[in-house]
């Protein structure tokens, strides 16, 4: 078994199916209008989810509003539909049986699924999911958490209605919650407690328990709140060891009759795993299993006219052959329920696939799995289905999904930003005349620094490019010095790791126009070509060159040096051919008018001052194929790069993937990997350790080797590394993203109470954009009609670095382990502000004036010095926010505002200290103090210091701390560790 995610950090994932066309098998399994519950008519058409209760064995359709609410006597059946960027629908089916639903409702749910597969085609996965031990799959459908509800409706149960708040104890353990006896013997020190009372909700975290563990249980906490509580009741958190030292804890341990020390935690059935289980195959014939004698496991022993089962303890899969009829199925779900049912088994997972549609677990069972099998995975079972609803008069609208036209892929980034270019001479890097940045050799390495606008603040992208033909020696110094560039800017560039020919779209909208030429000028490439390692294909002006231009339009296109020869031409592609003197342009069958256009933009940067000479696709002069060396076949297929597919979300640290993501799963203790297969993200959470930061690349770089999903990603797939706080736009688009939450700091659990208890994020108020300033910033992004041919495609234009960095590092590591007991929720703080930022309405101008001011004098210290080769472009700055200035009004403007700040010392000074909060010394405040102070908001910790104390660190006083923007005094409390 491919056990690839633990080589990483990790784990076993879960199901990425895969689709292949080799031979169409004789027969497909028959369906009659009998086998299709009427319940089940236009089922899985759109994407969502659709839930069915087990009533009198029959599927009854449960209304949206109750999704979600499941009672321990009942049997269900939901069913996933997700809509994939190819325009399919995928389902996924799953059958939900509560602890006290009867054996008959579990065999009608399970024969039901069967069934509601064969309407759609015969593809889904199907899951069978017993209460308290459901898949990660399932739950993530029900975040945070689902809570069954004692009852049920079919089984005679009653549901049960409280008149009156019962008290109940909860325990988490991952994303199972449970309700355990309510008793001071069920506490232990390894898991989280829910107590749930009628005025206060607490959580008891038991000392061996995660931050993330943690965090993830306020989740439930806050579902709990709202569901049983209308949102109206107070919350506390209990640190397991603080004994009696607050109110909150001895009312916690009031409701258990008191403080007494925790039992060890005993094993109970549910803790019970699987330990060294073989894999055993098993063949269902006429409802009996039979063994299957094998000494390794490999796809041959699977045939499409049976069913099997393969045990392996904790899951029990259930293949079924694609020429198998629907009775051959249910009664294959029969023996894997019955195997399950032993009482010498653990709980179970029963996972069914369809041939040809198997999951990444059950292919990793097996030895050997051929990339191709031998079934069609065509429409034509959906298509079956559709046509026979259609002729009994159902509708069938959404059965079959036409394949979306195909859009070009967008940069999701500002492309209007500063570019620097170096290339990699042995261990040292040589910067690129801005003239020249565009133009690379397949044979050397390179490094770049792009700035450009963020939401709030200057964003960057360094990255390493290599070229095929470079050395491994400057791949690995290219690498070096990128990540030193990286760590000079405090981490908040994303770093990119690229190679020649997997360029991702940003890559190439941020150079716009961009040439690879044959060859290399670096000391690395000309070493191995004196050595005679490689033979020395350096592009000059005076040889023949053949050119493929390729792009999407004027600002996404490319010029690529290919061998001058007929075969590397492309009837999708135009290229360019020199001799010398003497240019082509060649221009394939199917190309179209933008293609011809964005040819002769190339050509004005290759050969600007020769004429050149058309020829069109079937009408060549001899002239020119005798330049290529005669004709010879060539292909008319677009060249494609690795699409992107349907986003993957992997913890490093608990090693699985994340289903249904969101921003909230991110945490803050924690590596992610972003799989789109086309390109790799690694996110690393601000209090993640320092090792784990600069492994980042190898983690990526596993995780590609190891292909966890057997998806042949390619080894040299685009790699972007970026730390929290600041992801770019092309990483957040595939979530619902809240910037105020990636600004948020401390650990995951500090930040979603302090989130629960004030209503709101600790976070720094959002800053409008600034306008650049006239030091290197550049202009406001252009209409791109106004972008003129000169503008874009001069190989005059200079492009330049921006201003310097808005924010500094984010201090961050593990949590101490010999404090992690002290993290009990800080008091509420409201927020503080001197009384002298909150005027009158008499005195809101001069305030404002003042404020302005001080902006001003802040930013001209952010002024970089002057750079080589570097021209700064005309800006466009809003005439509210930039004032035409003269030297003299500058001078003057400086003046006042040294005399406005110094009268705030004088006046102001008073005010400090009137809000009563208690005064603790800087050493103990401090992010990394070693006797850290535990009862403060540690998203305000300069708030406690003293007004002496805060004027020596600052050097201002608290009132001119105030009046500064947010990301300001950010930037000040973080370089004296108090962010």
């Amino acid at each position: 078994m491919r056990n690839v995610l633990q080589e990483i950090s990790g784990s076993l994932v879960e199901p990425k199916r895969t689709e292949s066309t080799p031979l169409k098998p004789k027969n497909n399994m028959a369906v009659s209008m009998r086998d299709l519950d009427p319940a089940f008519q236009g089922a899985g058409q759109k994407a969502g989810m659709e839930i069915w209760r087990i009533e009198n064995f029959l599927p009854v359709p449960v209304p949206m509003s109750s999704h979600g609410k499941f009672f321990t006597g009942d049997s269900y059946i939901i069913l996933k539909t997700t809509a994939l960027k190819s325009g399919a629908l995928r389902h996924d089916i799953h059958y939900w049986l509560g602890k006290d639903t009867s054996q008959d409702e579990a065999g009608t749910a399970a024969i039901k699924t069967v069934e509601l597969d064969a309407s759609l085609g015969g593809r889904a996965v199907q899951y069978r999911e017993v209460q308290g031990h459901e898949t990660e799959k399932f739950l993530s459908y029900f975040k945070p958490c689902i809570i069954p509800q004692a009852g049920g409706a079919s089984s005679g149960f009653k549901h049960v209605e409280p008149e009156e708040h019962q008290i109940r104890l909860y325990v988490c353990k991952g994303k199972h919650v449970v309700h355990v006896p309510f008793a001071r013997s069920t506490l232990n020190h390894d898991d989280i407690f829910i107590l749930d009372t009628k005025s206060k909700i607490f959580q008891f975290n038991g000392s061996n328990s995660s931050i993330q563990e943690r965090a993830k249980a306020l989740e439930v906490v806050q579902y709990i709140k709202d569901t049983y509580h209308d949102g109206k009741c107070e919350v506390a958190a209990i640190e397991d060891g603080r004994l009696m030292s607050d109110a909150e804890t001895g009312e916690f341990w009031g409701f258990f009759g008191g403080f007494a020390p925790l039992p060890r935690k005993t094993v109970t059935e549910d803790d019970k795993t699987v330990e060294a289980f073989s894999a055993k195959l098993l063949s269902i014939k006429k409802g009996q299993a039979e063994p299957v004698a094998t000494d390794s496991l490999t796809r041959e022993l699977l045939d499409t006219n049976n069913c099997f089962l393969l045990d392996c303890g904790i899951e029990v899969f259930v293949w079924m052959g694609r020429n198998t009829s629907l009775d051959d199925r249910k009664t294959a779900s029969t023996a894997a329920e019955e195997l399950v049912r032993a009482s010498d088994r653990p709980k179970s997972h029963i996972i069914r696939v369809i041939e040809g549609f198997e999951t990444v677990v059950f292919r990793s069972k097996f030895d050997s799995w051929p990339q191709t099998t031998d079934v069609t995975v065509s429409e034509d079972g959906r298509g079956k289905v559709a046509a026979l609803l259609k002729r009994q008069g159902f509708n069938v609208k959404g059965l079959l999904k036409a394949a979306p036209a195909k859009e070009e892929p967008q940069p999701y980034i500002d492309c209007t930003g500063n570019l620097q270019v170096w290339r990699v001479n042995g261990q040292e890097k040589t910067l690129m005349p801005s003239s020249e940045q565009s133009k690379f050799y397949s044979g050397d390495c390179y490094i770049f620094q792009y700035s450009y606008s963020g939401e709030d603040k200057e964003e960057y992208l360094i990255g390493t490019w290599f070229g095929k033909q470079s050395v491994q020696e400057e791949r690995t110094a290219a690498i070096s010095m990128a990540s030193k560039m990286v760590e000079a800017l405090k981490a908040q560039p994303v770093q990119a790791r690229i190679f020649e020919g997997n360029e991702p779209i940003q890559f190439f909208s941020i150079f716009q126009s961009f040439i690879v030429f044959k060859g290399g000028v670096s000391s690395g490439y000309k070493n191995c070509v004196a050595e005679k390692e490689i033979p020395d294909e350096t592009y000059t002006e005076d040889g023949i060159a053949l050119f493929r231009v390729q792009g999407s339009g004027p600002e996404n296109m490319q010029a690529i040096q290919v061998e001058p020869v007929a075969s590397s031409l492309n009837s999708c592609y135009c290229y360019i051919l020199h001799s010398g003197s003497t240019v082509f342009t060649w221009s394939g069958n199917l190309t179209t008018a933008e293609d011809h256009e964005l040819v002769e933009r190339q050509l004005d940067l290759i050969k600007p001052n020769l004429q050149s000479k058309p020829q069109k696709e079937g009408t060549e002069t001899d002239q020119f194929w005798d330049l290529l060396g005669g004709k010879h076949e060539y292909s008319s297929q677009k060249i494609a790069r690795d699409a992107e597919s349907d986003p993957h979300l992997f913890s490093c640290s608990f090693s699985k993937e994340i289903f249904n993501f969101s921003q909230d799963d991110l945490m803050t203790e924690d590596v992610f990997i972003l799989d789109c297969h086309s390109d790799i993200f690694v996110w690393i959470g601000q209090q993640v350790e320092s090792k784990s930061k600069t492994q980042a690349l190898t983690i990526a770089e596993k995780f590609l080797e190891q292909d966890v999903l057997l998806e042949k990603l390619s080894r040299e797939a685009p790699i972007f590394i970026m730390m929290e706080g600041f992801e770019p736009p092309f990483f957040t688009r595939f979530f619902t993203w809240d910037s105020a939450k990636s600004a948020m700091h401390g650990n995951s659990f500090q930040r979603k109470l302090s989130i629960m208890k004030n209503g709101a994020a600790p976070t720094p108020d959002k800053p409008k954009r600034r306008t650049p300033v006239s030091y290197g910033g550049r202009s406001s992004v252009p209409d791109k009609s106004q972008r003129s041919r000169s503008m874009s495609f001069s190989p005059d234009r200079v492009r330049v670095r921006g201003r310097s960095p808005a924010f500094t590092a984010l201090a961050a590591t593990f949590e101490n382990p010999n404090t992690r007991n002290l993290s009990t929720p800080p008091p509420i703080v409201r927020k503080i502000y001197p009384k002298s930022v909150t005027p009158d309405s008499g005195k809101l101008a001069n305030l404002a004036s003042r404020s302005a001011a001080i902006a001003a004098l802040t930013a001209s210290f952010e002024q970089p010095a002057p750079q080589q080769n570097t021209v700064p472009r005309p800006i466009k700055a809003s005439p509210e926010t930039t004032p035409k200035k003269t030297e003299a009004t500058s001078n003057s403007m400086s003046s006042r505002i040294e005399a406005l700040t110094i009268q705030e010392d004088v006046k102001e000074d008073e005010a400090e200290d009137e809000e009563g909060l208690p005064i603790f010394p800087y050493e103990r405040l401090k992010v990394f103090s070693t006797d850290p102070v535990t009862e403060i908001d540690v998203t305000k910790r300069e708030t406690y210091l003293s007004s002496e104390e805060f004027r020596e660190k600052f050097g201002m006083t608290k009132d001119a701390f105030y009046k500064l923007p947010k990301w300001k005094q950010n930037k000040l409390k973080m370089a004296l560790h108090l962010f």
